[in-house]
């Protein structure tokens, strides 16, 4: 009997990716969201990557009621949660709305696993959990974070170790992420965001097809090879991966929470990832330097080698790939899920 994984956010970024690749490895896939930051425009897409029809709940992951109703009538083995507002900027100026709809959509998730006896959960944690440092990043490095938005996902780290320690027979996983980029082959789906950009890649992208004018470069004058910051760049479908290979390894465990990193352990600067885009699209991408951004490190890359010794997981897919098919993307998919300009 195939395992019923509930994922949750599963319609948004990483998500979706996920859940093609779980529907490929055999499991049972449904998917909760709002579409507060995705659209229901890639279920129909879904479907035609994997030739199922993934059950789909609208559901607010904060209202209780709906959450609880939901698990009471699907029995699912395990959850990947996904679900959460994400973007750094917004959470400086909104931070009781990142705390309360991160944590309280938590909250409401585990009550309801609890209660109806489901018992493996994969947490989508992010490398903002780290206190900032140039050292690649092992999972024994302080903690410490800079924004609402990371003290979410350290809050939520800190909930789901002590629920793990109070339900002995609760196996759970933490992934922090580094930078995921790049898409699914087909381009069928890929990252949509809702306004301007908040990352280096998407921006770069809007870039190649004319959405924007060009790319501004906070700072060229970091400790780096050519000036740039450098980061720890990982394609998506690799990052879905790392989701299964940690589920798979739950559901050999008899209880505990394991934490690992998932993120390439290589490092490339701004200036590369402008570079490979252009070899990829075949278009010039304009950009401008400007000032550093305040707490900005010189360079911030992951050390992954815990998840390959524990769970046999490490990226495939290299450089070249995450632009290739980030340009199939977005050039099929200028505006995204939409069919033209929408607010920004």
């Amino acid at each position: 009997m195939a395992k019923h994984i509930l994922c949750t956010g599963g319609a948004g970024y990483i998500g979706s990716h996920t859940v093609v690749k779980l529907t490929e490895s055999g499991f049972k896939v449904s998917i909760m969201d709002n579409f507060m930051n995705s659209s229901e425009k890639v279920l129909p897409r879904l479907k035609e990557l994997t030739g199922k029809e993934t059950p789909f709940f609208k559901t607010d992951m904060c209202d209780a009621e709906a959450v609880d109703k939901l698990f009471a009538e699907q029995k699912f083995d395990g959850v990947i949660h996904f679900a959460g507002l994400k973007a750094v900027g917004e959470s400086v100026a909104k931070p009781l709305w990142y705390y309360e709809n991160n944590i309280t959509g938590t909250l409401n998730i585990l009550k309801a696993m609890e209660k109806h006896g489901c018992k493996r959960l994969v947490f989508s944690s992010s490398a903002t959990v780290y206190r900032p440092c140039e050292e690649p990043i092992d999972e024994s490095k302080p903690l410490g974070c800079t924004n609402p938005y990371g003290w979410t996902k350290f809050m939520i780290e800190q909930i789901l170790t002590g629920f793990a320690t109070a339900n002995p027979s609760f196996s759970i996983s933490i992934l922090r992420y580094f930078n995921p980029v790049g898409a699914h082959p087909s381009g069928r789906i890929g990252e949509n965001p809702h306004g301007p950009p908040n990352n280096l890649m998407p921006f770069v992208q809007q870039v190649a097809v004319g959405r924007r004018e060009c790319l501004s470069v906070f700072g060229n004058d970091y400790d780096t090879h050519d000036g740039t910051g450098v980061r720890d760049y990982i394609h998506v479908d690799d990052l879905a991966e790392g989701h299964i290979c940690a589920l798979e390894k739950l559901f050999t465990m008899d209880g505990g929470c394991i934490i690992h990193n998932l993120g390439s352990g290589t490092g490339y600067s701004v200036l590369d990832m402008v570079k490979a885009f252009e070899e990829a699209s075949g278009k010039k991408i304009a950009y401008k330097v400007v000032e550093r951004r305040a707490g900005d490190l010189g360079t911030v890359i992951a050390d992954a080698s815990k998840a390959k010794a524990d769970f046999g997981w490490c990226t495939k897919r290299g450089l070249k790939e995450m632009c290739e098919t980030a340009w199939n993307w977005q050039s099929n998919n200028p505006y995204g899920y939409e069919d033209g300009p929408g607010k920004d």
